[in-house]
């Protein structure tokens, strides 16, 4: 990140690109705004960066927009994005991360349990070489049953499957490097997933203990039910981070295995029936050896056809399997490659 720069009280539109983006997704979180931003622009007013507040109306129905579009009038640093209806939290930090313009994105909640105060530290680890560093709600001030517990269950669950070993994936308080966040495609929600998805690219993910407060206005958005969908999406996440770009290891090995159980169990029932001259027709064995070798080869046949998805996602749109942190002495053919 670049030297820290004290700013005026509004940066004009065509001033240089900020140092640091705040992305806020917001919905129906009226009461909580003016608070909000009162003390976002306080502390990083203090901190001495240029920065841009980056509010993602996600479909509020409250008045939520109004206000913001009041306080965008009045301060420049202020962008509002309004969605036509409600997409979720994943749409709200893609739809953020698209716009930031900093060298360090930062995103935190609108309900005020998260505190702007921590945003000086998170960025200070940033500038010790970490690509993400990830808030830890240590002590968190919501309801055990319905909020915490599940919280614990899939933050250990999501660190055992993703190998990225964090306390706290549900912590909205998090900074990243610009490049890192500009590089993932968020889809259904997997925005808490960002820095195990992110860890493919080999990033430095740091934690640090942040504040948390009980929620002063309005009702909480999340519920127990969003531990299956958490579960639901911590399978896309070790799919991709192991087997995106060999779907045939995966589906392959399955088929495998079920074609030589299946073999086998035909294999045996063969030799009872002609060496023993036993009747196979009424034996369970028999339907469960034609079932397995049917699986086995329906097994293989998506792998080959995931094979096939794969080389087409990756050619036709040119994406890289690989990502390049720095380049030193780099040709001039390879940066025409790069630009074509």
């Amino acid at each position: 990140m670049t030297e820290r720069k004290q700013v005026a009280p509004v940066l004009m539109a065509d001033s240089p690109a900020p140092d640091v983006s705040i992305v806020v997704p917001i919905y129906n979180e009226v009461e909580s705004i003016p608070q909000l931003y009162e003390r976002l622009t306080g502390e990083l007013t203090a901190l001495g960066v240029m920065y841009e507040i980056i509010a993602v109306d996600d479909g509020s129905r409250d008045g939520s927009y109004a206000l913001l579009s009041d306080l965008a009038g009045r301060d420049s640093r202020l962008r509002v994005v309004r969605f036509r209806r409600n997409f979720g939290q994943t749409a709200a930090f893609s739809a953020g991360f698209d716009r930031a313009r900093g060298q360090v994105v930062v995103t935190i909640d609108a309900d005020l349990q998260n505190d702007p105060a921590d945003i000086g530290a998170l960025l200070a680890r940033i500038d010790e070489g970490y690509d993400v560093v990830s808030g830890w709600r240590e002590r968190r001030h919501d309801p055990f049953i319905n909020r915490r517990l599940p919280s614990m269950i899939a933050n250990r669950l999501i660190s055992w499957a993703t190998g990225v070993h964090l306390h706290d994936y549900g912590c909205s308080l998090k900074a990243y490097r610009t490049e890192v966040v500009r590089s993932i495609k968020l889809y259904g929600e997997l925005h808490r997933f960002i820095p195990a998805i992110a860890s493919w690219q080999g990033v430095a993910v740091a934690e640090l203990p942040v504040r948390h407060a009980a929620r002063q206005f309005g009702t909480s958005k999340y519920g127990i039910s969003r531990t299956l969908r958490v579960l639901l999406d911590l399978l896309t996440v070790r799919f991709l981070l192991s087997y995106a770009t060999r779907p045939m290891q995966v589906f392959g090995l399955f088929g495998f295995l079920s074609m030589v159980a299946g073999g086998v169990i035909a294999i045996y029932l063969t030799w009872i029936k002609f060496a023993l001259g036993a009747e196979i027709a009424d034996r369970p064995l028999l339907l469960m050896a034609i079932l397995l070798i049917i699986l086995g080869i329906q097994f293989l046949s998506i792998g080959l056809l995931g094979e096939l998805m794969v080389r087409t996602y990756f050619e036709t749109q040119s994406k890289p399997i690989y990502v390049v942190r720095e380049e030193l002495n780099q040709a001039p053919t390879d940066a025409v490659a790069r630009r074509g």
